[in-house]
């Protein structure tokens, strides 16, 4: 058996519990909020926040999907950082590890990837080193699915030209199957008073909706919502549009002002069923 390097935690105890009794603790509180026993999809919208504030909403998207063997997680990059020339980071030859134990790749799908989309995709361990977008993400995951494997996408870049090409790369390597989850990891509107926030989170989330990720990118522009995962999501839109599914279902929203009190200055978080 071959055991992988791995990713060391960069926001463990501060974004989540770094005691894995804690951890399974509340990350099973989010997901038992959840009403409706859970659907198949293609995808999901899920927030990246720390736990005391996109948590519930967070585990409002896990609890409403089946969590098959392998996710595809497209996450954005916050830090800037990275060595791919086109902004695609993989990271399929390291495992994540959580307090929860280590998510291992799926190298075998995360090659097909690369060698479809290269150069647009590259291993580029750098960009997820403190990249948090997929690490807060990957708890749920194991709570839901204690073997699921991932592959990792952090995509530095905001035009719709490299969206919809790796879309198509995406939706080709796994049309047919069953067993895959996209897992688009964002946050929506940053540091605007509530109503003004929930205002610009409301016209996302129609193109959302709309399964429109290319009017997705065009909303978020013109209107200027700093939704910092548009890209990841948007892909998401457009591998589900590619497929011929319907529409997206939002089943969850909630912002930090509901958490902290502070109204005037809040960050929203969205949870949403991508291609039910």
């Amino acid at each position: 058996m071959i055991v992988l390097p791995s990713r060391t935690p960069a926001v463990s105890g501060t974004f989540y519990p770094a005691l894995p009794g804690r951890l399974r603790a509340d990350v099973r509180g989010f997901l038992d909020q959840g009403s409706a026993p859970p659907k198949r999809a293609l995808g999901i919208l899920v927030p990246h926040g720390g736990y005391m504030y996109s948590g519930a909403t967070a585990g409002a998207a896990f609890a409403a999907v089946e969590v098959p063997a392998t996710c595809i997680i497209l996450a954005p990059n916050h830090t800037g950082r990275g060595r791919a020339r086109q902004g695609g980071s993989l990271l399929v030859d390291t495992s994540y590890r959580t307090p929860l134990g280590n998510v291992e790749p799926d190298a075998e799908l995360g090659a097909e990837l690369q060698k479809r989309a290269h150069p647009l995709l590259i291993e580029d361990p750098l960009a997820h080193a403190e990249e948090h977008g997929v690490e807060v993400l990957l708890p749920f995951l194991q709570m839901r699915n204690e073997a699921v494997r991932v592959v990792p996408l952090v995509l530095g870049w905001d035009d719709w030209e490299r969206t919809r090409r790796l879309a198509h790369v995406i939706h080709d390597v796994i049309q047919g199957r069953d067993d895959v989850l996209l897992v688009a990891s964002s946050d929506m509107n940053h540091y605007e008073p509530a109503p003004a926030s929930t205002d610009k989170d409301a016209a996302a989330l129609e193109r959302i909706v709309a399964l429109d990720g290319e009017g997705l990118l065009e909303v978020t522009r013109t209107r200027h919502i700093s939704m910092c995962g548009r890209v990841p999501v948007a892909c998401a839109l457009e591998v589900a549009r590619r497929a011929g599914l319907g529409r997206a279902e939002v089943v969850g929203y909630s912002h930090s002002g509901l958490i902290n009190g502070n109204h005037d200055r809040v960050v929203g978080y969205a949870a949403a069923l991508i291609g039910t």
